[in-house]
């Protein structure tokens, strides 16, 4: 692999975190893990690609549902062990529970309070 995977400071495991941001809006959509070879292959082929923890193998967002990321740009922080990428996510929806963001729960007043409605019922993406 090449030199600029190796200015990544990946984790005991071999992983990173990485920070899918709507590239349009500047919105946070998810929060995912990816491995060198996620890294790697989402540089080479432009579409969001991490590393499952429950599958323990790599996940092509939107193998399943079609909701899969076009990485416009590639960012890594000031110290080298969060990745950022801008996406346009397809479908509008990059989350397992049908919403467009992950991010649908606000803290108000000590309780959780849901912020987004569900775009699409998950039994409908996945099957």
């Amino acid at each position: 692999m090449s030199d600029w995977l190796d200015a990544v400071k990946w984790d005991a495991n071999g992983l990173v975190p990485a920070i899918a941001q709507d590239a349009a809006s500047g919105e946070i959509l998810m929060v995912a893990w990816m491995n060198r070879e996620a890294l790697a292959e989402t540089a080479r082929t432009r579409r969001g690609v991490y590393f499952s923890r429950s599958r323990n193998r790599l996940w092509r967002k939107g193998e399943e549902s079609g909701h899969v990321q076009h990485v416009s740009e590639i960012r890594l922080d000031c110290d080298n062990d969060v990745v950022l990428l801008k996406i346009e996510q397809v479908g509008g929806i990059a989350c397992h529970t049908g919403r467009r963001s992950c991010f649908f729960q606000k803290l108000e007043d000590g309780q959780w309070v849901t912020t987004a409605p569900v775009l699409k019922n998950p039994d409908e993406i996945y099957k």
